[in-house]
């Protein structure tokens, strides 16, 4: 795992009122980096990852890429995303972000669950991520979704301007 695989900001909540329960989350591909990649790095400022990289990551043997997108302003707009991959038969979630204002709307849930959903269909037994220890919005998520913790990284994330935070390794049965 990355250090950018962690999900710091899902299930925190937004102060906007908007909302996502018709946000369509559909599959990504290639053309979706760039839109993938500024959604990455507006939600993890500290942890910028570039075009090439996703899509590089999209492309790759047993991807798993989702987009969620929703009506604002009269133009859909993307609101989060969600890269995984898949290898033998374990899936891991690399990283997942939902944008400030419609996080705690049950985004961050309905990307696990399509990544979940997805890797199941593809054979994997064990769904797999990590989050930042002082994250309690996002271990409040995966503690819903049935995530148990399996491993910790000390001193693991050192971008927080609050001193380094352990890294919380979760899995999830898929059967």
């Amino acid at each position: 795992m990355t250090p950018s695989s962690d999900d710091r900001d899902a299930g925190n909540a937004g102060d906007s009122d908007r909302p996502v329960s018709d946000a369509a989350i559909q599959p990504a591909g290639g053309l979706d980096a760039p839109v993938i990649a500024a959604l990455q790095n507006d939600v993890f400022p500290k942890q910028r990852w570039g075009e090439s990289e996703v899509a590089q990551l999209i492309d790759g043997p047993g991807a798993i890429a989702f987009l969620a997108t929703g009506r604002d302003f009269g133009e859909v707009m993307p609101l989060a995303f969600v890269l995984a991959r898949i290898a033998a038969d374990e899936a891991e979630i690399l990283t997942l972000g939902v944008l400030q204002d419609v996080r705690g709307k049950g985004l961050g849930r309905r990307l696990v669950e399509a990544v979940a959903d997805k890797a199941r269909a593809q054979g994997a037994r064990r769904l797999h991520l990590e989050v930042a220890a002082r994250n309690t919005a996002a271990r409040d998520l995966y503690a819903n979704l049935q995530f148990s913790e399996v491993g910790r990284r000390e001193a693991y994330y050192d971008d927080r301007g609050d001193g380094p935070d352990d890294a919380i390794l979760l899995a999830r049965d898929l059967r």
